[in-house]
C-alpha cells in the first residue's frame, strides 16, 4: 500500500482530501459557535485544529509509511493510529483552553467544563479526524489495492489455464498421433515423415514462451497442424474447412483462444457422426467486432447446462470476460444438423498487447 506516491492524481487527491478535513473542521466550528455562542470553546478548539490537524496528517502519513514498510497489519496500524490521535487531540485541546483563558479575557462568558470534559472532547475530536484520514486517503488506496491484487490472481489463473491449454496436447492425443506415425511408417513413409514435422511444429508452437496476444493469422496455422494431425489420424472420418474472411488475418486475439471449441467439435461432433464429418472454421469483420465461428456437423449437443469437466469452455468464456469485460462473448447454437461455436470480440487491428 503506497500512500506516498507522488503522482500528479495523487498529489491532487491528498490535497482535496486535505481541505475535505480542513472544511469539516471549520463546519463543526461554526456551528457549535453559532450554537453555543461561547467564545472560548470557540478560539480554544479553532487554535487546536489550526496546530493539531496539520500534525494529524504529518504523522498519519509518516505512521502508514513505517507501518507499511515493515509489513504490520492494517488493522492493527489504524487502531494505534486512531488511539494516538485521540490522545494528542485531548492534551492538545488542554492545553489551548489553558492558554485561551490565559491569555484572552473570554472566561466569564464561557460554559464550565472540567478538565475531563475537555479531554474527552479533545479525544473523540482526535479519533473523529483520524478516522476521516483514514477514511479519505487510506480507504481508496486498500480498494484499488485489492482491486489490482484480484486482477493479478485473474492474470494468474488465466496464464496456468493457458499452460493447461498447451498442455491439453495431452497423453492421449500425443499416444495416438505417435501410434498413428508408427502405422505409416512402413505403408506411407512420406505421410508418416510429414505427420513427424506437423507434431513437432505443433509441440515446439505450444511449449514456445510468447505474449498473451497473438494475431488471428498465426493461432490459424497452429490450428491447420493441428487439423492436419487429426486428418491424418482420421482418414476418411474427418475433413477441415477454413473460411478465414478479408481483413482479419492480423487481427489480434488471446492465444490458444479457438483451440478448445475446435477439440470440442471434432471429440463431440464431427466424429461422432457416421460416415464422416466436416469441421468448418470461419471468421470475419461484423464492422469494429471480430467473429470467429467453429462449426461442425455433428449431431448436436443437450440443451443442458455445461457438462461437468467442460475445462475448454469455462476457460474461454473466462478469458473473454478478464481480457475484454462485457465486450467479448462465446455462444453455442447446436441442432440436429451440427453445433456452432461462436467467439465475439473487438477488432484490435494489431501491434504488441
Amino acid at each position: 500500500m503506497d500512500l506516498a506516491s507522488e503522482g500528479p492524481e495523487s498529489r491532487s487527491w491528498r490535497i482535496l482530501g486535505i481541505l475535505v478535513m480542513a472544511g469539516i473542521a471549520l463546519l463543526q466550528l461554526g456551528t457549535e459557535f453559532f450554537g453555543t455562542h461561547d467564545l472560548a470553546r470557540f478560539l480554544s478548539k479553532s487554535a487546536a485544529f489550526l496546530l493539531g490537524l496539520p500534525v494529524l496528517v504529518a504523522c498519519s502519513f509518516a505512521l502508514f509509511r513505517w507501518s507499511t514498510r515493515r509489513g504490520l497489519n492494517l488493522l492493527r496500524a489504524l487502531f494505534v493510529g486512531s488511539v494516538g490521535a485521540g490522545v494528542f487531540f485531548a492534551l492538545l485541546l488542554r492545553l489551548t483552553r489553558a492558554a485561551t483563558f490565559a491569555l484572552t479575557t473570554v472566561r466569564a462568558g464561557s460554559e464550565s467544563y472540567n478538565q475531563w470534559d475537555v479531554l474527552r472532547v479533545g479525544f473523540m475530536n482526535g479519533v473523529t479526524f483520524f478516522a476521516l484520514w483514514a477514511l479519505v486517503f487510506v480507504l481508496p488506496v486498500v480498494m484499488e489495492n485489492a482491486r489490482i491484487r484480484g486482477l493479478e490472481a485473474e492474470k494468474l489463473r488465466t496464464e496456468a489455464e493457458l499452460a493447461q491449454l498447451r498442455s491439453h496436447l495431452e497423453p492421449h492425443f500425443l499416444l495416438n498421433t505417435l501410434n498413428a506415425i508408427a502405422g505409416l511408417v512402413s505403408e506411407d513413409p512420406r505421410l508418416a515423415r510429414q505427420l513427424i514435422g506437423n507434431l513437432g511444429d505443433l509441440l515446439r508452437d505450444s511449449v514456445a514462451p510468447g505474449a498473451e496476444m497473438e494475431t488471428l493469422d498465426a493461432q490459424i496455422e497452429w490450428l491447420r497442424r493441428y487439423a492436419r494431425i487429426l486428418e491424418t489420424r482420421h482418414p476418411g472420418n474427418l475433413m477441415f474447412r477454413w473460411e478465414i474472411g478479408d481483413g482479419t488475418p492480423p487481427a489480434l486475439l488471446p492465444r490458444l483462444l479457438l483451440q478448445p471449441l475446435v477439440e470440442n467439435a471434432v471429440k463431440h461432433g464431427a466424429l461422432m457422426r457416421a460416415g464422416g464429418g466436416e469441421i468448418t472454421v470461419r471468421t470475419k469483420l461484423d464492422g469494429r467486432r471480430l467473429v470467429c465461428t467453429v462449426e461442425d456437423n455433428g449431431p448436436g449437443i443437450p440443451k443442458t447446462a455445461t457438462r461437468a469437466g467442460a475445462f475448454g469452455l469455462v476457460s474461454v468464456r473466462r478469458r473473454l470476460a478478464l481480457r475484454y469485460a462485457d465486450e467479448g462473448s462465446l455462444r453455442l447454437e447446436s441442432g440436429p444438423a451440427g453445433t456452432r461455436s461462436i467467439v465475439e470480440l473487438p477488432a484490435d487491428p494489431g501491434g504488441a498487447a
